[in-house]
C-alpha cells in the first residue's frame, strides 16, 4: 500500500516560554479508529510524541523528543520504536555550531549546514512534521534548505472554515514540495498559529480528536486540489499522436511466442496497431516517424499487483507499465480513478480492479468489503459482478468455510478468484475450494511450513517462511504433488518476489537490494530510506532468512518449469518495481524471453484482455514501450524506456521521471519528420 508521512501538533513558542500542552490525534483507517498520536509540549518547550496504530495485523510504535531553536526550526530530535514490520527504528539529530549530525538505524551524517537548515528524519511522526510546516510558513519565501542541497517549499492552498467545538475554525491546505516524488498535504489552522489539524488520504487519516467527522469533507477538497495538479501534468506531458505513426525498422517482442522478431516497421493509427511489416514494405507516408534501429518495441507491461493512487500513474508510465490490476483498494476511490484515467483526464495505466473481500477480525485489512458472514460475502460478490468486475480477491480473515461458496458464486458470474490463503487454511485447500490464483510466493511456501495454530493474519505469515522455508525439499513428494495440482487446475501464481527481497535478505544499514542499482536515479531524500530494513536480520537469522528467500526463487522456477502460469505483480514501487520483479525471475533461472512474456502476455490473458492487449499485432491497442537495447540480452534494459505509447498519446519517460524528481535513465526518443 502507499507510504504515508505522519505528523501533528504541539504549541506556540511565545517569548522563549511555552505553556504545557497535551494534544491527542486519532488514526483512522477506512473511517475506523486504528490508533492514536499523543503530542505533549513541556514548559521548557520540548515536545514528545507517542504514535501507534494497527492495520492488517501490523503497524508502527514510535516515540519522539523534539527541541526547537529560537526560530521554531527543530534543532534536536530523538526517535525510537518499531517499524510496521517489527524492525527496531531509532534516530538522533542535532544541529549546532553550523553542523548537522544524525545517526539512524540505517545511516549517519555530519555536514556543514546553514543556520536555517531543517532536517527530515526517516520515520518522523506528525508531531515533527507539524513543526516543519510551521517553520516553513513563518519564512517570507515559505522555504527552507534541507539535506543534499535541496529545498522544502510550501504554499497555502484551499482555505475554508469548519465548525469546531468552540466555534468556527479557519483552515488552509498547506502543500509541501521538495521532500519526495509528490507533494505532501497538511490541513492547518489558518489562524496565525499554522498548527496542524491533520492529514487525510483515501482510507487513512490522522486527525485531531473531536474532528473525525470532518475527514470526508476535507478529503473531498484535498482530492480536488490534487486532481487539478495532475490534470495539468497530463496536459503538459501527453503528446497527441493523431494520424499515422511509423516506428521504423525496430526489433519487436512477440509476446505469445516469447521471441524477438524483426526488424520491422510498426505502424500505429487511431490508437491501434495498423500494420507490422518488413522495413519499407508500405509506401504510405506517415505523419511522424520514430527511429527503431538499436531499440526494442514491447507490448506495454502489466503490473498485476498494484495498489493505485492518483500520483502513482506517472511512475508506472515512466517504467512502461500501461496496464495494472489493483487487487485491494477503496471501492469508490479506485472506481473514480479508473474512470478518470480511462477518460484521459489523468496520466496513468489502464486499471483493472479485483473486488476485495476480507473477513471481519481484529487483523482485518480494511479495503473493499469487510464481511462478518458468508451471506455478506456472497452479497459482496454480487455487488462486484453487477459493476462488471472480472475477478475477486479473498483475504486473510475470510473464514476457511466461506471460501467454497464465495468462489462458487464468483465462478457462476464468470469471475476469477484469487487472494491470500485465509488463516488456518493451507494453499492446497484454498485451490481445491475454488482459488484460481494464489497471491504472493510466501502464501505458496506456507502450504508446507505452516504449523497448527499459526495465525497468518499476523507477521507469522512472514516469520514462519523466513525461519523454515529454506528447508523445503522441492523434489519431495509433498512439493511435487502440490505443484502438480496447480498445473492440472491451471492455477495462477503471482509471486511478487520483490516484496520479499529486502524483507528476507537486507541487513540493517545495507542498501535495499531491490533498488540499490538505481539509487542514483531516485530522489535524494528517498535514497536515505534505502538503508532501512523492514525486519531486524543479523547473524544466524540473517543467514536463515536469506536461505529461505533463495528457496522462494527456487519455487518460482519450479512452478514455471512445471507449466504453472505466472503473472508479474509488485505490491510496491510503481514502474521500477516491475523491472525488478522480472529481473528476479531471470535471477531465479527463468529465461529473459519467458520473463518478458510473463510481464506482458500472461498479464493480459489472466486479466481477460488478451483479445486487445498484451501483444504486437494488427488491430491490437497501441499500448507499447520502446526501449534502448535488447531486454532479452539484459533484462535491466527495461529501465531504458525512451517512449511509451498509450492509445492516441505518447509519453517520454525522461519527462515523466523529471516531473517526479527522478534522474532519467536515458533521454527520450524524438518524433522525426517523414
Amino acid at each position: 500500500m502507499r507510504m504515508i508521512r505522519v505528523a501533528l501538533a504541539a504549541l506556540l513558542l511565545l517569548a522563549g516560554t511555552v505553556a504545557a500542552h497535551a494534544a491527542e490525534f486519532v488514526v483512522l483507517i477506512q473511517s475506523e479508529p486504528a490508533g492514536r498520536l499523543l503530542v505533549n509540549t513541556a514548559p521548557d518547550g520540548s515536545i514528545t510524541t507517542d504514535f501507534s496504530y494497527r492495520d492488517n495485523g501490523r503497524g508502527p510504535d514510535q516515540r519522539e523528543t523534539i527541541r526547537l531553536g529560537p526560530d521554531g526550526i527543530p534543532v534536536q530530535y530523538e526517535m525510537s520504536g518499531r517499524s510496521t514490520y517489527g524492525a527496531e527504528v531509532r534516530e538522533t539529530y542535532r544541529r549546532e555550531a553550523g553542523r548537522a549530525r544524525w545517526q539512524s538505524h540505517a545511516d549517519s551524517g555530519d555536514e556543514p549546514v546553514p543556520a536555517d537548515f531543517v532536517f527530515i528524519p526517516l520515520d518522523a511522526t506528525l508531531g515533527y512534521h507539524d513543526r516543519v510546516v510551521r517553520a516553513l510558513l513563518s519564512r517570507p519565501d515559505a522555504a527552507l534548505p534541507t539535506i543534499a542541497g535541496l529545498k522544502l517549499q510550501t504554499e497555502r492552498g484551499i482555505r475554508l472554515t469548519i465548525p469546531g467545538p468552540d466555534g468556527p475554525v479557519p483552515l488552509a491546505l498547506a502543500v509541501v514540495t521538495g521532500a519526495g516524488t509528490e507533494p505532501d498535504y497538511y490541513w492547518i489552522r489558518d489562524d496565525g498559529s499554522n498548527a496542524l489539524l491533520g492529514i487525510v488520504w483515501p482510507g487513512f487519516a490522522v486527525i485531531e480528536k473531536g474532528y473525525e467527522s470532518l475527514v470526508p469533507a476535507l478529503l473531498t477538497r484535498q482530492l480536488q486540489a490534487q486532481d487539478e495538479r495532475l490534470v495539468q501534468l497530463r496536459r503538459r506531458l501527453a503528446q497527441p499522436i493523431e494520424g499515422a505513426t511509423l516506428i521504423r525498422s525496430v526489433r519487436w517482442f512477440d509476446a505469445p511466442a516469447a521471441r524477438m522478431r524483426g526488424p520491422s516497421d510498426v505502424w500505429l493509427f487511431d490508437g491501434r496497431i495498423g500494420a507490422v511489416v518488413p522495413p519499407g514494405a508500405l509506401k504510405a507516408r506517415p505523419d511522424r516517424v520514430v527511429e527503431g534501429a538499436g531499440r526494442t518495441l514491447l507490448p506495454g507491461l502489466w503490473d498485476m499487483h498494484a495498489h493505485m493512487w492518483p500520483e502513482g500513474g506517472l511512475a508506472h508510465l515512466a517504467g512502461g507499465v500501461t496496464s495494472v490490476r489493483d487487487p485491494a483498494n477503496l471501492n469508490e476511490e479506485i472506481l473514480r480513478l479508473q474512470r478518470r484515467t480511462a477518460r484521459g483526464e489523468l496520466a496513468g495505466p489502464a486499471i483493472h480492479i479485483a473486488g476485495f473481500i476480507e473477513g471481519k477480525s481484529a487483523y482485518s485489512s480494511r479495503n473493499g468489503f469487510v464481511v462478518d458472514s458468508v451471506e455478506a460475502g456472497l452479497a459482496a460478490v454480487d455487488w462486484y459482478a453487477a459493476r462488471g468486475f472480472r475477478s475477486i480477491k479473498l483475504y486473510s480473515s475470510v473464514k476457511p468455510a466461506w471460501v467454497k461458496p464465495i468462489a462458487a458464486r464468483a465462478h457462476a458470474q464468470g469471475m476469477h478468484v484469487s487472494g491470500h490463503v485465509p488463516a488456518f487454511m493451507r494453499a492446497e485447500e484454498a485451490v481445491r475450494a475454488g482459488y484460481d490464483e494464489i497471491t504472493h510466493i510466501n502464501q505458496v511456501m506456507l502450504n508446507f511450513v505452516v504449523r497448527p495454530g499459526d495465525d497468518t493474519r499476523t507477521l507469522m505469515r512472514f516469520e514462519r517462511v523466513g525461519a523454515d522455508g529454506g528447508r523445503l525439499d522441492l523434489e519431495g513428494p509433498q512439493a511435487r504433488a502440490f505443484i502438480r495440482l496447480l498445473r492440472e487446475r491451471g492455477t495462477v501464481v503471482d509471486p511478487t518476489l520483490g516484496t520479499f527481497e529486502a524483507m528476507f535478505t537486507q541487513k540493517q544499514g545495507e542498501p535495499n537490494p531491490s533498488l540499490a542499482d538505481v539509487a542514483a536515479n531516485l530522489p535524494v531524500l528517498w535514497q536515505r530510506g534505502l538503508k532501512a530494513a523492514e525486519i531486524d536480520l543479523q547473524g544466524k537469522k540473517l543467514t536463515t532468512y536469506r536461505g529461505s528467500y533463495q528457496r522462494m526463487l527456487d519455487m518460482t522456477l519450479a512452478l514455471h518449469r512445471a507449466g504453472v502460469p505466472l503473472v508479474a505483480g509488485t505490491d510496491g514501487w510503481a514502474g521500477l518495481g516491475l523491472h525488478r520483479e522480472l529481473a528476479l525471475y531471470v535471477k531465479a533461472g527463468i529465461p529473459a524471453l519467458e520473463a518478458l512474456r510473463i510481464g506482458t502476455w500472461n498479464g493480459a490473458r489472466v486479466a481477460g484482455e488478451s483479445a486487445t492487449r498484451g501483444r504486437i499485432a494488427r488491430g491490437y491497442a497501441a499500448d507499447l514501450v520502446l526501449v534502448d537495447g535488447d531486454p532479452a540480452a539484459d533484462i535491466t534494459t527495461l529501465r531504458r524506456a525512451v517512449m511509451v505509447f498509450q492509445g492516441q498519446v505518447a509519453y517520454l519517460p525522461a519527462q515523466l521521471y523529471e516531473a517526479q524528481g527522478y534522474k532519467p535513465f536515458v533521454p527520450g526518443a524524438e518524433f522525426l519528420a517523414p
